[in-house]
C-alpha cells in the first residue's frame, strides 16, 4: 500500500523529539512505547501487555512483553527506565513536557514490570503515554510492531510487519500471508492529492484547513474524504501588545467581532465547532463556561461594542498583520478575517508563518482530554505569544492535588487569566481529514489525527 502524509517534501526520521506528522506516523509504527493508540483512537498494549492502576490514581504498573529489540536484544526493564526518563529530560520546556510534569519517578521493579508515579492522579495518562514522541528504540533498532526499510536513493519509506514470536506474541505460519508491506512518503499537499487522482497512493494522511479546498479542484468522489472528529486548539496567537493590541479590551475587540460560521462556511464543512473559549465548555464542569462567551449579546451587538473601543483608540490607523499559512485555506481565512474586522474600523495584512504577525494561526491537534492541555499551550516556557505567568502556577499548583474538584478550581482560574488576558483569539476545533481509496481496511477517523500504520498492514480479507 501506498501513503503519503502531507508535509515538507523531507526525508522521513524517528529520531528526536521535534516530529513531523509524517515522523510521528513512522515513529509510532516502528518505536512502539508502553502502550498504543489504535485506529479508533483507544489505548492498548504495546510494549506493556497489561498494566494495573493503584486505587489513588498515583501509580501505574506495567508487565513487558517477552519481546526483542529489532537487533535480537532482550527488552527490559531498565532499558525502558532509563530511555522514559531521558525523553522525559529532553522533553522538558515543550508543550508534551508540561504535559508529562506529573511523573515523579520511573522504576524497574524487576526484569519485565516497571512503575511510574505520578504526583497526582491522571485518568488521560495512559494515552499521554501513547504519544509517538515517548516511543523507544535500543541505537537505531525500535520496538517495532513494523521495521523500516530504507533505500537512500529515495524519500520512499518502506514498512514491514515483524513476526509476531519477536514482539512476545504467539508465533503464526502464516503471518507473511496476512500482512502487506507499506511505502510512506511526505509530500505537499498538492502532490498528495494529485497522487490520490491518479491512483500512485491509496491513502493521504494529515490534510488541515489550508490544504482543504484543495480536493474540490481534483477528480476525487465525496466518499474519498475522511474528516477526523478533531480536537485541539485552533485560532489566533497573540504576539504583540503593542498598538491597538496594547489594551486587552482592544484585543477582546477583535475576537467579538468574528463571524466564525462565516469563516468556515467557504469551506462547506459540515458539522465543524465553532469556539469563543480557549477551553471548550464542556471539558469543564456543567455550567461553568457559556456555550457562547458573550451570551447575551448578538453578532452586531458585539461588533458594535467593538468598534466603539477601536474608534476610542487614539494611535491613528488601526492596523493588524496577521501570520497565516500559504495555500487557499489560507486566504479563505484571511477573507473572513478580513470582512469582520474592516467592519469594525480595522485593515488587516497578511504576512506569512513566522514573518512577524502581531496575530498569528495557532493550529494544533490535543494530545488528551483535559482542559490542563488547552492551558499548556500557552504557557509562557513555550515562548510563543503573550502569556500569563500567574496562570501558569495555578496549572502547576494543579498538578500535585489529588481531590478532581479542587484541581478543576485551579484550572478554571488559570482559564479565566488567560481570557481575561486575551491571549488567544479562539475559532473552533481543528481540522483533519484524509483521503481514503474503498480498498483501504484498517483506517478510522478518530479524534487524535494518528492513524496507525500497523493496521494498514494487515491484508484485506
Amino acid at each position: 500500500m501506498n501513503i503519503a502524509v502531507i508535509g515538507d517534501r523531507e526525508a522521513l526520521d524517528v529520531s528526536g523529539i521535534w516530529l513531523s506528522p509524517g515522523d510521528q506516523h513512522l515513529q509510532a509504527a516502528s518505536n512502539e512505547g508502553l502502550v498504543a493508540l489504535d485506529s479508533s483512537g483507544q489505548v492498548v498494549p504495546a510494549i506493556a501487555e497489561r498494566w494495573i492502576v493503584t486505587d489513588d490514581g498515583l501509580s501505574y504498573i506495567f508487565r513487558l512483553r517477552n519481546s526483542n529489540w529489532t537487533n535480537g536484544e532482550a527488552i527490559t526493564a531498565s532499558d525502558v527506565r532509563r530511555m522514559l526518563q531521558t525523553r522525559l529530560r529532553e522533553l522538558e520546556g515543550t508543550s508534551l513536557g508540561l504535559d508529562l510534569a506529573k511523573v515523579v519517578e520511573v522504576r524497574a521493579m524487576t526484569g519485565r514490570v516497571i512503575e511510574v508515579r505520578l504526583s497526582g492522579p491522571m485518568p488521560q495518562f495512559l494515552r499521554l503515554l501513547a504519544q509517538p514522541e515517548l516511543g523507544f528504540a535500543s541505537g537505531r533498532s525500535g520496538a517495532g510492531p513494523m521495521v523500516v526499510e530504507r533505500d537512500d536513493t529515495s524519500s520512499i519509506v518502506g514498512l514491514a510487519m515483524l513476526p509476531p514470536e519477536s514482539r512476545g506474541l504467539p508465533a503464526r505460519e502464516d503471518w507473511e500471508d496476512l500482512t502487506r508491506p507499506l511505502a510512506v512518503r511526505s509530500l505537499p499537499a498538492s502532490e498528495a492529492i494529485d497522487a490520490f487522482a491518479n491512483g500512485s497512493v491509496d491513502l493521504v494522511l494529515n490534510g488541515s484547513i489550508t490544504d482543504f479546498p484543495m480536493i474540490e479542484l481534483g477528480p476525487l468522489s465525496r466518499g474519498a474524504v475522511q474528516v477526523d472528529p478533531a480536537i485541539g486548539l485552533f485560532g489566533l496567537i497573540v504576539r504583540s501588545d503593542s498598538g491597538v493590541l496594547a489594551d486587552t479590551r482592544r484585543r477582546e475587540a477583535l475576537s467579538m467581532a468574528i463571524d466564525r460560521e462565516a469563516l468556515i462556511q467557504p469551506f462547506g464543512l459540515g458539522g465543524w465547532v465553532s469556539s469563543t473559549w480557549i477551553v471548550p465548555p464542556e471539558w469543564f464542569s456543567s455550567g461553568t463556561l457559556a456555550a457562547n462567551r458573550w451570551p447575551e449579546l448578538s453578532l452586531e451587538e458585539r461588533r458594535a461594542v467593538a468598534r466603539q473601543r477601536i474608534a476610542a483608540w487614539g494611535g491613528g490607523e488601526a492596523v493588524i498583520r496577521v501570520g497565516l499559512p500559504d495555500g487557499p485555506g489560507g486566504d479563505l481565512m484571511f477573507d473572513a478575517l478580513s470582512s469582520s474586522w474592516r467592519q469594525i474600523g480595522v485593515t488587516t495584512q497578511r504576512v506569512g508563518i513566522g514573518e512577524g504577525g502581531d496575530l498569528e494561526l495557532r493550529d494544533r491537534l490535543a494530545r488528551y482530554s483535559s482542559p490542563r492541555w488547552f492551558l499548556n499551550q500557552l504557557n509562557c516556557t513555550i515562548a510563543l505569544g503573550l502569556c500569563s505567568e500567574e496562570a501558569d502556577a495555578l496549572v502547576r499548583d494543579s498538578l500535585a492535588l489529588k481531590d478532581p474538584e479542587s484541581k478543576e478550581l485551579l484550572l478554571i482560574e488559570a482559564h479565566s487569566i488567560l481570557t481575561d488576558a486575551e491571549v488567544f483569539i479562539p475559532l473552533g476545533a481543528p481540522v483533519r481529514w484524509s483521503l481514503v481509496r474503498g480498498s483501504v481496511e484498517g483506517y478510522q477517523p478518530n479524534p487524535w489525527g494518528l492513524h496507525p500504520l500497523s493496521a494498514l498492514a494487515v491484508s484485506p480479507n
